[in-house]
């Protein structure tokens, strides 16, 4: 199994740049809890907290896949290192003004959000580049989505773990100062360098005029609901079955499901189209899903949240597949960010509308609402089939066909292969 992984990270640069962009999003994968015990160490309400928060997703929503296309038009060094800066000074300007003048809080915690890098983009752009086979870029894919799922559970212990030792403010500071020095691996590296996105055809709407890639990302604004609505739900179950330790071991247990889906996945080739397959992993996943409605014991659980974990890292990494196969030739890096923006617009979207739900029905029709949304996903991907089968090729929508002059790509594989 891990002959796949152990062959790309052993290519030139791969682990730097995979270790270099996990380090570097660390400021954004713990900004949400970052900020709220900050806030609570500063004397703040939980309001305040979830409003800064809120103030912090929304923007990062917005500037993913505006500095996407600023990648794609002028390199990765000339936008990612100077927004990583930008947005580590809003954090620290907000580490300083804590609740003293919250005007000047919204503003740097918006400013942070806004100016997020699209590391995360950047990556996925980058792999056609660095590795020298399809199938390479397709494991790498699935690598990718394993080490965000241990991403997102280390780093909200880093985030306790620096408090502990030290204050939530300078938690703030820590994790941003690391943050810009995983940005800055990044961009210094040849690869990053070298990276030219295709020559693009200029229009307004950028790697959205895609029909494939709005098709892609209206199913997976359902499965951010879905992964939103469990947060919600799983807390719920675990106020009425041990408190805290029992949902953080329910968390757990799904980042558990999603790291053992997609070592299995990401370990063998794949044939056939990936449009095709992701219609599979996410009918597989919402299937999944279905079983939490049943809410047994802890231990049983436990066992269906690890289940409900296991097709989220292998539809997530076919689903790059299908981004890089429909995006706009030269918008690469723009639509891996719409991708991240519409995933976290979704969670933000389902924690909002399980809570009315647990309230309403309480935890059993709250968990009843991941496998109702994963069904919609299900739902839009066998709709828009016609459309996601039209690749690059035949629609005239070129993938992320980058600049192949490095040598890095071989024939009939472009560095970014034309879809």
């Amino acid at each position: 199994m891990a002959a796949g992984y152990a062959e790309i990270l052993r290519t030139r640069y791969a682990t730097r740049l995979l270790a270099g962009t996990l380090v570097g999003r660390l400021p954004n994968a713990t900004a949400a809890i970052a900020i709220v015990l900050f806030i609570r160490a500063e004397g703040g309400t939980y309001s305040l907290a979830g409003a800064l928060a809120a103030v912090y997703g929304l923007s990062n929503a917005v500037g993913q896949p505006l500095l996407g296309r600023l990648v794609d038009l002028y390199g990765q060094p000339r936008v990612q290192l100077p927004a990583a800066l930008v947005s580590a000074l809003g954090m620290v300007a907000f580490a300083f003004t804590g609740t003293s003048a919250l005007a000047l809080s919204y503003l740097a915690v918006g400013v942070a959000g806004l100016f997020t890098p699209p590391l995360e983009g950047g990556l996925r752009a980058l792999w056609p580049s660095v590795l020298r086979r399809e199938e390479q870029v397709h494991t790498a894919y699935a690598m990718d989505a394993v080490a965000q799922e241990i991403m997102f559970t280390v780093g909200p212990l880093l985030v306790t773990l620096c408090v502990s030792l030290w204050s939530a403010q300078a938690a703030l500071l820590v994790l941003n100062a690391i943050g810009v020095a995983g940005a800055l691996s990044v961009v210094v590296s040849r690869p990053s360098r070298a990276w030219r996105s295709a020559p693009r055809e200029a229009h307004w709407l950028g790697a959205l005029r895609s029909p494939g890639l709005l098709a892609l990302l209206a199913a997976y604004l359902f499965i951010g609901m879905a992964l939103g609505s469990i947060t919600v739900a799983a807390l719920s179950y675990a106020d009425e079955h041990g408190g805290d330790a029992v949902y953080g071991r329910l968390m757990a247990a799904i980042g558990l499901g999603a790291l053992v889906g997609g070592l299995a996945y990401g370990a063998r080739q794949w044939s056939g189209a990936p449009e095709r397959r992701l219609r599979i992993l996410v009918a597989l996943l919402a299937l999944c899903y279905l079983p939490l409605v049943l809410v047994p014991g802890e231990v049983a659980m436990m066992a269906l949240t690890t289940l409900a974990g296991v097709f989220l890292a292998p539809s997530l990494a076919c689903a790059f597949i299908v981004v890089d196969r429909h995006a706009p030739r030269g918008t690469v890096t723009e639509a891996f960010s719409w991708f991240v923006t519409t995933f976290t617009v979704g969670a933000s979207a389902g924690t909002a509308l399980a809570g009315p739900v647990v309230e309403w029905g309480g935890t059993r029709w709250a968990f009843a609402v991941p496998g109702l949304v994963g069904l919609g996903a299900l739902a839009v991907l066998l709709a828009t089939g016609r459309v996601l089968a039209a690749t690059g090729r035949t629609t005239g929508v070129a993938g992320s066909s980058e600049n192949d002059r490095n040598g890095a790509a071989e024939p009939g594989f472009s560095a970014g292969h034309q879809a």
